[in-house]
């Protein structure tokens, strides 16, 4: 970036921070709730898009990018961007694409970098920066025109929080709500990792960097033994996703997204993840309906997280969804839904 762009970013984002402040003062105060759900009703795990297409970013990645369309679309609506979270793709989100199609919103998913049907790029590009710059690639590319709400579960959120580094001209203008869902805004002190990272966390700590990277050569022969370990493979999942009883259908299905992504992808993200620390930059989404989504008994990215999270937006809403783990909004749909549902109403057409 030249020192004129820089330049041109920092004042940007100051301006769009004094307007948060603002925003913030003018609608209600910082609110906290406790949901108490009762169990979903989770229908079917596939959904199929209206259309299919793709982006290229900056570097030369293809992104893979599902839009679907609402069967009586609300007039006015901005479009639901959909972010998923570490190690696993879009189609985390099945329940939330459903639910707001069904209720007359235009949604947008992707695939991250190095995840799901999108291609890998360069180390030097596999970064929490470079994950903000292709959300703007992508909105830029499919939806130039129209304003946006944007979505995060656990990466998908540090994604936004990224965003809105670089991009904090487009809060309040293109932007017009955000949802932080089991994320994490860093700075907490020790190795951050989100999604299934645990793992893989302990690992680099253990052995370093490299491990990872040295399992990743040998990718065709591990993935053979995955049949061997299946039920080992939806322990972990359960754990470190869920807190209640669900489906082992559902522990299947996460599992299959979860352990689909290569080690190479896992190692380079997880060397970023120690460097993120963006609280001193949440204050610009207080200038939009903010809603931040945390589970009660996430062991990746603890309530803590959350709060801090709440706390350093300007008029956030903040809710805990009791007995819920880290993918909520699987456990959780129809609750995740109701909210979601909530904060479009606020942001309106």
């Amino acid at each position: 970036m030249t020192p004129r762009k820089r330049t041109k970013a920092a004042v940007a984002l100051a301006a769009a921070a004094g307007g948060a402040a603002a925003a913030g003062a003018m609608r209600q105060r910082r609110r906290e709730r406790t949901a108490q759900p009762m169990r979903s009703l989770t229908g079917s795990l596939e959904f199929t898009p209206t259309r299919v297409t793709t982006v290229r970013t900056e570097d030369g990645v293809t992104l893979h990018v599902e839009i679907d369309e609402p069967a009586n679309p609300r007039e006015g609506a901005p479009t639901v961007v959909l972010l998923h979270g570490f190690t696993v793709c879009l189609k985390s989100w099945v329940f939330q694409r459903r639910g707001l199609t069904e209720a007359g919103y235009r949604v947008v998913s992707y695939d991250h970098r190095g995840h799901g049907s999108s291609g890998s790029g360069s180390p030097d590009h596999t970064t929490i920066a470079q994950l903000g710059r292709d959300l703007r690639r992508v909105m830029d590319q499919v939806i130039p025109d129209e304003k946006v709400v944007l979505v995060g579960h656990s990466m998908g959120g540090i994604t936004i929080m990224a965003f809105g580094e670089t991009s904090a001209d487009q809060i309040g203008d293109r932007v017009v709500g955000a949802v932080f869902v089991a994320t994490s805004a860093g700075g907490e002190g020790g190795l951050i990792t989100l999604g299934y990272g645990a793992f893989a966390g302990r690992m680099i700590e253990r052995y370093g960097p490299g491990a990872l990277t040295r399992l990743g050569r040998q990718e065709v022969a591990l993935r053979k033994l995955r049949g061997m370990g299946r039920s080992l493979e939806e322990y972990f999942t359960h754990y470190y996703s869920f807190s209640s009883n669900v489906s082992k259908t559902l522990i299947r299905f996460t599992a299959d997204l979860a352990f689909e992504t290569s080690f190479q992808t896992i190692s380079q993200f997880i060397a970023t993840f120690n460097d993120h620390d963006r609280r001193g930059v949440l204050g610009v989404w207080g200038a939009v309906p903010t809603l931040v989504i945390t589970a009660d008994n996430d062991r990746l990215t603890p309530l803590e997280h959350g709060r801090t999270i709440a706390e350093g937006i300007p008029g956030s809403d903040h809710v805990i969804v009791s007995n819920a783990g880290h993918v909520v909004m699987l456990e959780y749909p129809d609750l995740v839904n109701a909210e979601l549902l909530k904060l479009l109403d606020e942001v309106g057409p």
